[in-house]
């Protein structure tokens, strides 16, 4: 999120320098203002372009946040907490660190709140491999909404399967102290293409004979 709002500022004054330069037509060739309009059209589709690329990784829609699924049509919110590490951090399905883990299952449609719901954590992949568990709560109601837990994770994949009575089950896949490279780089695409766009932008510029009258004029 910063580097977007780094990126929007330059790109703001930039497009603030280009606009300064052409609203001056006296000393503009056609030419050159060509040049300029092309880099404004550029510099204006960033402007509407970036908040979208931003907006994808905070403020998102609730069943668009990666913690939220659905079990059984029924809405569950997920996050893990570690106060021995980080007090006030929260997690979902990326836990930075090994030992005592906090999990709450938040039941956010009331439909779940009257129906037993029982919770599972098991090492690796296979929802099956009940030799693996490592925490279970057996279905309960739970009429304030809130499944609570604790279980001791190690470094590894483990699943979180939530089920309610009569419904079909859903799980989390949780990754204990592990770095998932394709976030990272789902992350990363975002900067990059911004950086690319101001590099394409810096390079035109600097072939700008307009531009080099300008910043000598502006420092003379």
């Amino acid at each position: 999120m910063t580097t977007m709002f780094l990126a929007l500022v330059v790109l703001s004054v930039v497009a603030g320098v280009m606009s300064r330069v052409t609203i001056c037509p006296s000393r503009v060739r056609p030419k050159s203002a060509g040049h300029a309009h092309r880099h404004l059209s550029a510099l204006l589709f960033l402007t509407v372009f970036v908040p979208g690329l931003a907006s994808a990784h905070g403020n998102v829609a609730m069943e668009e946040d990666s913690c939220v699924q659905r079990v059984g049509g029924n809405l569950v919110h997920f996050n893990a907490y570690q106060p021995q590490n980080e007090a006030k951090a929260q997690y979902c399905t990326e836990i930075p660190g090994e030992g005592d883990t906090f999990l709450v299952v938040d039941l956010v449609d009331p439909g779940l709140r009257h129906m037993p719901v029982g919770v599972r954590v098991v090492r690796g992949l296979s929802e099956s491999a009940e030799d693996q568990t490592v925490a279970y709560w057996p279905p309960a109601t739970h009429p304030d909404g809130v499944v609570r837990g604790e279980a001791k994770l190690a470094k590894g994949l483990y699943k979180l399967i939530i089920t309610p009575e009569g419904v079909s089950p859903s799980s989390y896949l949780l990754r204990v102290q592990q770095i998932d490279y394709s976030t990272i780089a789902r992350k990363a695409i975002g900067p990059l293409t911004i950086l690319l766009f101001l590099a394409l932008i810096g390079y035109e510029l600097s072939k700008s004979r307009r531009w080099k009258n300008w910043w000598a004029s502006g420092h003379s």
